[in-house]
């Protein structure tokens, strides 16, 4: 199944998981403690909002305009 959209834009997805080395050091950098947590960052690398549990794709989309 190819779950891949078109949006126009570059988007770069990370998954962490947190009970990897990584996952654990970028946890208290982002303040992170519950997953899955969803962190979308503008281009400059500033968080814009984050959710907690589900992840809705159209908020993505939304973000993007």
């Amino acid at each position: 199944m190819n779950n891949s959209t078109t949006i126009g834009k570059p988007l770069h997805i990370i998954r962490l998981n947190i009970q990897e080395t990584v996952g654990r050091e970028l946890a208290p950098v982002y303040g992170f403690e519950f997953t899955p947590t969803f962190i979308f960052f503008d281009a400059q690398g500033n968080e814009l909002w984050r959710t907690v549990g589900s992840f809705d794709p159209q908020r993505v989309r939304d973000s993007l305009k």
